[in-house]
């Protein structure tokens, strides 16, 4: 779990320190605009801005269920982020899983990509589809008719 976290808190921390080196040359106005940066990339970066994850059994047998797509991702990964971000709400009807806090998911996902344990990898009907564009996982969302 503390994983996830070490990129985000790296981030804050250099922010931070960045923002006090500027105070002493009197500069709060560009020191707190680089804590705001920092701290925004480590928010983009947090397990926070994605939907709640789920284990990937669990992952495979809603999308079994509800025919949505699994999201195999990770914290830290600007694809992923990128996926998110231009899926907008529609981010919130796929299937997430983290695959640093599964071990089956990160499995699922060195098999379906050569033993590399590249993200975003998404599974559309059993079928995987690594690092595909946001466009496309938005049709398999909601198909037009």
């Amino acid at each position: 779990m503390t994983r996830t976290w070490i990129l985000p808190m790296l981030l804050a921390l250099c922010g931070a320190l960045v923002s006090t080196g500027l105070l002493p040359g009197g500069s709060p106005g560009g020191a707190a605009a680089f804590l705001l940066v920092f701290v925004l990339l480590a928010g983009v970066n947090s397990p926070l801005v994605f939907p709640r994850s789920t284990g990937a059994p669990e992952a495979k047998r809603r999308s079994a269920v509800d025919g949505r797509p699994v999201v195999f991702w990770r914290p830290g990964c600007a694809y992923c982020v990128r996926l998110r971000i231009r899926l907008g709400r529609d981010a919130r009807r796929l299937h997430w899983v983290n695959i640093w806090r599964d071990p089956a998911a990160a499995e699922a996902v060195r098999a379906a990509n050569n033993g590399n344990e590249t993200v975003p990898t998404v599974v559309v009907a059993g079928r995987p589809h690594t690092n595909p564009d946001p466009e496309w996982v938005r049709e398999q969302v909601s198909p037009s008719a």
